[in-house]
């Protein structure tokens, strides 16, 4: 079996995001293992015509997390050896720095909701990619005010502190 191209890692980012925004906003985290095609054909040839072959990687979503802890949930994933890595896509509240350095310090929960109903709050959707060798990608879609487009925004590191607990998912 090839080992997945390093390069397939942001198109395939890329593709979560879209698979998932096809289904609209108001979504809960979505988690999919990142499998090689070649494998995911030889196992299933029925696939053949609905993935594309081109492709080192293919997405394959998860059943829904059950844990409400996003941190939780992932701290209790372990992927067998042919995933070769895992993406999850989750809805998030963006603030502008100097609005984030007004918030006060507490729990998660009471942050969460007071960002939410900041006047410079933008909802957005992080889609964080991992692979077992350590290479990282993630795709952020900004929702647009009523009548705009969306802005999407690619960096690697947009997400660290996610990115680094799907990398321990995937470690043997």
């Amino acid at each position: 079996m090839s080992a997945p191209g390093n390069h397939d890692l942001p198109s395939v980012t890329r593709e979560v995001e879209e698979f998932v925004s096809a289904g609209g906003w108001d979504q809960p985290p979505q988690l999919f293992a990142l499998v090689p095609t070649e494998h995911l054909l030889r196992e299933q040839p029925d696939l053949a015509g609905q993935v594309d072959a081109e492709s080192t990687l293919t997405p394959v979503a998860q059943e829904a997390l059950e844990e409400p802890d996003l941190g939780v949930a992932l701290a209790g994933i372990m992927w067998p050896p042919v995933v070769a890595g895992c993406a999850l896509a989750q809805e998030i509240v963006i603030l502008p720095p100097e609005a984030e350095a007004d918030l006060p310090e507490g729990d998660s929960d009471a942050l969460s909701r007071i960002a939410a109903t900041h006047p410079q709050a933008r909802e957005a959707r992080l889609v964080a990619a991992a692979l077992r060798d350590g290479t990282v990608a993630c795709v952020l879609r900004l929702r647009g005010a009523e009548g705009e487009l969306d802005e999407i925004i690619e960096h690697r590191d947009l997400a660290a502190n996610l990115t680094t607990a799907l990398l321990d998912t995937l470690r043997e």
